[in-house]
C-alpha cells in the first residue's frame, strides 16, 4: 500500500508509549525519522521503537527530505510555533490538542496554514475517529434521542508531579487546556453548533498555578453542555447525550482502550441498548486517517477551523472564571 512518511517531533513518554506504537500498526504510514533536543535521547528511542532515523534537534528532523508528515506532541505553548515551522518546511502536520494556548494563537496557525494549502494539517482529536463517537453521532442525528438538549462530560485523572508539563502554567499546563479541551469538542460535535455563551468556575492549585478542577455551562441556546475536567480528582470519564425521546451513555469515550471493546448504552422510553464497539486504536484510525488525506489529496476528518472553534470557547471559560460572570462568544 502506499506510505507517508512520518517523523516525530519529541520522545515524550505519550509518543512513545501511545502514539508511535499504534502508528506502526497504520496501513498507510511509514515511522521514518524521531528527534529530540537530545541527540543520545533520540539515538535510543529510535532504536526502542526501531525508527531508522535519528536527530538531535527539531529543525534538523523538519530538513529531511525523507519525511513528508509529522507528529507534534510537544507541550501546549510549543504546538503553533512547531506546526508553522513544519508547515513552512514542506511537511503535512498532526498536533496534539489544544492546538495552542489561545484562540489568537489558533488563528495564527490557520492563517500560516492558508499560506501553505498543499499542506495537511489536523488536531490531534483521535476520539472522534473512534467507531463509538461514530455510531453516537448516527444516533443522534437519525433522532435516536429525539432533539439532543443536554450534553454532560466528566474527565480526570490525578497527578500532583510538580515536573509534569500539565501542572506549568507558563506552557500551557492545567486541567482545562489537558482535557477540558475534550468535553468542549464533544459538545460542539453533537450539537453542531458553537456556543453563545460560557460561565466557568475554577479551583487553582496554589502550589503550581494551574486550574486543578474546572467546571463550566456552555449555553447553545436552547441546548446546554456542562462538564468537570480536574488533575486531582480520582480518574474518571463519561459522557451523557440526553434528548427529548432517548439518552445515550459512553463508558470511555475520551482514552478509549485499544484491546478491549467500548460500549456505549443508547436508551429509547424504557428499552436500552448495549451497544459493544470492535477492538481498534484511536490512534492508528487518526494516523491512517490522515496519511489518507495527503495521498488522495482529500480534506482532512477535523479542519483547523474546528480547532479555532474550540480554543474560543476555552478562551471563554477561562475568562469567565477570572470574571465571574457569562462570557459571550459573539
Amino acid at each position: 500500500m502506499p506510505r507517508v512518511r512520518w517523523g516525530i517531533l519529541s520522545t515524550s513518554g505519550f509518543a512513545r508509549t501511545k502514539v508511535v506504537p499504534a502508528l506502526r500498526r497504520c496501513d498507510h504510514v511509514e515511522l521514518a525519522a524521531i528527534a529530540s533536543r537530545d541527540l543520545a535521547r533520540a539515538r535510543a528511542v529510535a532504536a526502542e521503537l526501531a525508527i531508522p532515523k535519528a536527530y538531535g534537534s527539531y529543525d534538523e528532523l523538519l530538513a529531511d527530505p525523507d519525511v513528508d508528515a509529522v507528529y507534534i506532541p510537544l507541550p501546549n505553548h510549543l504546538h503553533v510555533a512547531w506546526s508553522i515551522k513544519a508547515l513552512e518546511a514542506g511537511k503535512h502536520v498532526l498536533c496534539e490538542k489544544p492546538i495552542a494556548t489561545s484562540a489568537g494563537d489558533a488563528q495564527r496557525l490557520l492563517e500560516a496554514a492558508r499560506r501553505h494549502p498543499r499542506q495537511k494539517i489536523m488536531e490531534a482529536f483521535m476520539y472522534r475517529l473512534h467507531p463509538q463517537w461514530r455510531r453516537a453521532v448516527g444516533l443522534v442525528r437519525d433522532g435516536g434521542v429525539g432533539e439532543p438538549l443536554v450534553v454532560q462530560s466528566l474527565f480526570s485523572y490525578f497527578n500532583d508531579d510538580p515536573d509534569n508539563v500539565r501542572n506549568q502554567p507558563d506552557i500551557g499546563g492545567g486541567a482545562l487546556l489537558d482535557i477540558g479541551c475534550y468535553a468542549i469538542s464533544v459538545a460542539r460535535l453533537v450539537f453542531g453548533a458553537e456556543p453563545r455563551r460560557a460561565l466557568g468556575l475554577t479551583d487553582t492549585d496554589p502550589r503550581f498555578g494551574t486550574d486543578r478542577i474546572t467546571t463550566a455551562l456552555l449555553d447553545f441556546g436552547r441546548r446546554t453542555s456542562s462538564f468537570t475536567c480536574s488533575t486531582q480528582l480520582q480518574p474518571y470519564q463519561r459522557v451523557h447525550i440526553l434528548g427529548t425521546e432517548g439518552r445515550i451513555e459512553i463508558e470511555i469515550p475520551f482514552n478509549a482502550p485499544p484491546d478491549r471493546p467500548c460500549r456505549l448504552w443508547h436508551q429509547r422510553g424504557a428499552h436500552i441498548d448495549e451497544i459493544a464497539l470492535e477492538v481498534c486504536d484511536q490512534y492508528t484510525i487518526e494516523g491512517d486517517a490522515l496519511s489518507r488525506a495527503i495521498l488522495d489529496d482529500t480534506p482532512v476528518p477535523t479542519p483547523l477551523e474546528d480547532a479555532v472553534a474550540n480554543m474560543r470557547a476555552l478562551d471563554a471559560v477561562f475568562a469567565s472564571a477570572r470574571s465571574g460572570s457569562w462570557v459571550d462568544l459573539a
